[in-house]
């Protein structure tokens, strides 16, 4: 039995350390990297570098968050599909976020 535990501790620390974080970098009306392929489990975090604000909208929904100039936001990826966005003020802002 506590063979079955420390593998089962070990599989979870192992996922864990496996978890990326994704930077995406908002500057002037452009998102980038544009297109990301993550993993469930990772992070999406988009930074704010401009002097507006912006959206990270799902097109067909699931998350729609505003990102003041300035600031981050992060999104804890648990689903895996194909999730095109795009900005609410700056439509031609877009970005595909593809789990797997």
């Amino acid at each position: 039995m506590t063979v079955s535990l420390v593998a089962a501790a070990w599989l979870v620390a192992s996922a864990a350390q496996a978890a990326e974080v994704i930077e995406v970098k908002i500057d002037q009306l452009a998102s980038a990297p544009a297109k990301i392929t993550a993993h469930i489990g990772d992070t999406v975090e988009w930074k704010n570098d401009g002097f507006v604000a912006h959206t990270a909208t799902a097109t067909a929904g699931g998350f729609d968050v505003m990102i003041p100039a300035g600031a981050t936001w992060r999104l804890l990826l648990k689903e895996a599909g194909s999730f095109p966005y795009y900005c609410r003020f700056h439509p031609k802002q877009k970005g595909e976020l593809s789990i797997m």
